[in-house]
């Protein structure tokens, strides 16, 4: 069975549960993968705020405790559909949680599937623009792993990311406040920012934070790549789980 620690957000995880669904090869009901969200946000503290140090219990140790529960449910392959969830203080923190108990789950990141994702289909020195939220951003948990893989990175500007993530985490028009109801301000600042790292000259933008793909939700804008990280973690679970019923 494929684990979902959902609830960071909400959306994230029903988006990725509907996207594993989307990308199974199957023709009825029986055919498609046993998957278990488990969505409590109430226990797991945001990641950005124990990122700046606003909040102090480690996301990674109710995050844990969920992988725990999934893996007794009978769970073999497990994954959090939250990029800023994978900094290393919080990801790695979650690994050795699961070591040291034993666990047998088999984590995905999303990190490690969209940096391969992009080494597949890019040559090395390809200019990769992130959109992501401001603890994604000030932790480089994307610019350090794909500049070591050859590519350049362009990211917005200290004042401009500031706007990308009031798009996420605003309480009047950001995603996580309006839901499924996607605000005009929130397209309005998401699209303005891919437009400037186009225009700075990136080929491709990754929407690191998965939120992003509920607003940006075209594979292509101005004929540039928009890599959904949401649907990369969607396919490399079923790769892992069954490689099968990857649609092609």
């Amino acid at each position: 069975m494929i684990g979902i620690v959902g609830g960071a957000g909400p959306l994230a995880g029903n988006d990725l549960f509907y996207k594993i669904i989307e990308e199974t090869a199957a023709l009825s009901d029986q055919e498609h993968l046993p998957v278990l969200l488990w969505s409590d946000p109430t226990k797991i503290p945001d990641r950005t705020e124990f990122l700046e140090g606003k909040v102090k219990q480690n996301p990674a140790v109710p995050i844990t405790e969920i992988f725990l529960k999934l893996e007794r449910n009978g769970a073999r392959l497990g994954a959090i559909p939250c990029n800023t969830a994978h900094a290393p203080v919080i990801f790695e923190e979650i690994r050795t949680g699961l070591q040291k108990v034993g666990s047998q789950l088999q984590l995905i990141s999303i990190i490690e599937e969209t940096v391969r994702y992009l080494a597949q289909q890019y040559p090395s020195g390809t200019p990769v623009g992130v959109l992501s939220t401001t603890g994604t951003w000030k932790r480089r948990i994307y610019a350090d792993p794909l500049e070591a893989a050859g590519f350049e990175v362009l990211t917005p500007e200290a004042e401009e990311q500031s706007l990308v993530h009031q798009a996420i985490y605003h309480k009047g028009f950001g995603v996580k406040a309006s839901g499924t109801q996607i605000t005009g301000k929130a397209k309005e600042i998401l699209y303005g920012q891919a437009d400037t790292l186009i225009d700075q000259g990136a080929e491709v933008v990754i929407l690191g934070c998965t939120e992003i793909p509920l607003v940006i939700r075209e594979a292509f804008y101005r004929q540039k790549r928009m890599v959904d990280t949401v649907r990369v973690l969607a396919r490399a679970l079923i790769k892992a789980y069954a490689p099968d019923k990857l649609k092609h």
